[in-house]
C-alpha cells in the first residue's frame, strides 16, 4: 500500500535505519528469466519489445583490494509481470540490450543511474536515453530518503533484504538467493517510479 505524505516520516525528515528495518521484507514473487545465451536474449527481446516502463539495475562483483575493479556482471530489467536478468559475462552488452538502453520511448527507472550507465559503456558504447533517476524524482516530491531501500520503506511500506548485495555476481551460475535479490531490486525500481508518478 502506498503511503501518504501526512502519515510517514520520510517526508518531514529522513527515515532512520531502525525505522526502515521495522518494515516487513518483501521480494519479487513473479517470473524471473536468467538470460545467458542468444536464444534467451531473443526470447527476452520479444517480451520487452512492447514495454514503455522498465525497472533497471545492475550488479557488479565487489572489489576488496586497492586498484581492483570489475565490469558489471548483470543487467536487470523488470516489466510488470517478469524480471529479466542478463548475464553480461556470457552475452556482453549485446546490440538488442544497447537498443533498449538507447530508446527514449522506454523509461528505465532506477537509482545511481549515472554510475551504472558509465560502467555499462565500458562494455560497449551506446547513447543512453529514457533513464529516470528515482533519487531526483524523490527530491522533487520532497522525500528525504533517496536510496532504493529508503524509498521502498517511505513509498511502499516494505523493506528490501540486502543479504546478497556483496556476493560474487560474476559466478558462472547464480544462486537462487542472488537471482531473487537481483530481480527484487529491478522490480522495486519500477514500483517506485509508479508510486512517485502517483504523487
Amino acid at each position: 500500500m502506498t503511503q501518504s505524505k501526512t502519515d510517514h516520516p520520510g517526508f518531514d525528515r529522513r527515515m532512520s535505519k531502525d525505522e526502515i528495518n521495522a518494515y516487513p521484507v518483501k521480494r519479487w514473487t513473479g517470473r524471473i528469466s536468467v538470460v545467458r545465451n542468444r536464444a534467451g536474449l531473443s526470447a527476452a527481446m520479444d517480451r520487452l519489445g512492447g514495454q514503455s516502463l522498465l525497472g533497471f539495475d545492475t550488479e557488479t562483483r565487489p572489489a576488496y583490494r586497492k586498484g581492483e575493479s570489475y565490469l558489471p556482471s548483470l543487467l536487470q530489467l523488470a516489466c510488470d509481470d517478469e524480471v529479466f536478468i542478463f548475464q553480461l559475462k556470457h552475452l556482453g552488452l549485446a546490440g538488442p540490450l544497447r537498443t533498449i538502453l538507447s530508446d527514449p520511448a522506454i523509461i528505465k527507472a532506477g537509482v545511481s543511474l549515472d554510475y551504472d550507465i558509465l560502467e555499462l559503456k565500458k562494455l560497449a558504447p551506446f547513447k543512453a536515453a529514457g533513464f529516470m533517476g528515482l533519487g531526483k524524482l524523490a527530491r522533487k516530491a520532497g522525500i528525504k530518503n533517496h536510496g532504493l531501500r529508503g524509498l521502498a520503506a517511505v513509498l511502499l511500506g516494505i523493506r528490501i533484504a540486502k543479504g546478497a548485495q556483496t556476493s560474487n555476481w560474476s559466478k558462472d551460475v547464480l544462486t537462487p538467493q542472488q537471482i531473487l535479490y537481483a530481480a527484487t531490486d529491478a522490480w522495486v525500481g519500477r514500483r517506485l517510479y509508479l508510486a512517485l508518478e502517483a504523487l
